[in-house]
């Protein structure tokens, strides 16, 4: 019965070792250029309807905490769903790979956020920069599993998180845009990448 176990154990780490040196396909390009619309979109009805963000900061963490919840609910759906038709006999283990490689930036987002809004909310005007930082190094722990112009993406938010920090402020703080361009065009940059890697065969299947 051990020896079993231990075959069992050890199968099951070849199998997650496959999977972490697998290019991950479970991303939709569609699915991502949606994403990217619904920030453009966000920052649109931010504009219209939060008219004074820098006085109402809990306003803003509120609305694009909800719509990152709604993309990654979306991301999350056709991750499943498409990685059982592409990775077929290894699609839990490229999920589970998945997820591992970029919750530590998605907690660590999160967290911050939380200890900025309870203990110093005079800084929560970097939110929006910080958030692109600690995104794009979630991009860059994934890449091993990502094709490698992904690196570019990475860079376009990490970029745009420092210029965030840089000008977004004052004034500009809270700014609609500070958050619905850069993750409407590096949502729409992630698209293009995986649509040229994945190819056509694949976005239909």
């Amino acid at each position: 019965m051990r020896d079993l176990d231990r075959a069992l154990e050890e199968i099951s780490a070849i199998r997650c070792q496959m999977a972490r040196g697998v290019q991950f396909r479970g991303y939709g390009p569609r699915t991502l250029m949606t994403t990217g619309l619904i920030a453009f979109a966000a920052a649109g009805g931010q504009g219209i309807w939060m008219k004074a963000p820098t006085e109402n900061p809990v306003g803003y963490i509120a609305l694009w905490f909800a719509i990152a919840a709604a993309c990654a609910t979306i991301i999350g759906f056709e991750m499943i769903t498409r990685s059982r038709r592409v990775h077929s006999g290894l699609a839990e283990e490229m999920i589970q790979a998945a997820i591992e490689q970029f919750l530590p930036a998605a907690a660590a987002g999160i967290l911050l956020t939380g200890v900025l809004m309870r203990t110093a909310p005079e800084t929560l005007w970097m939110l929006p920069g910080l958030w692109q930082v600690i995104f794009s190094l979630g991009l860059f722990a994934s890449l091993r599993s990502f094709p490698r112009p992904m690196a570019a993406v990475g860079l376009w938010y990490l970029a745009t998180g420092l210029a965030c920090l840089a000008f977004a402020n004052g004034a500009a703080a809270f700014s609609p845009w500070a958050m619905g361009v850069p993750f409407g065009i590096g949502q729409l940059l992630f698209a293009a990448v995986f649509h040229h890697a994945v190819g056509v065969a694949d976005e239909q299947r």
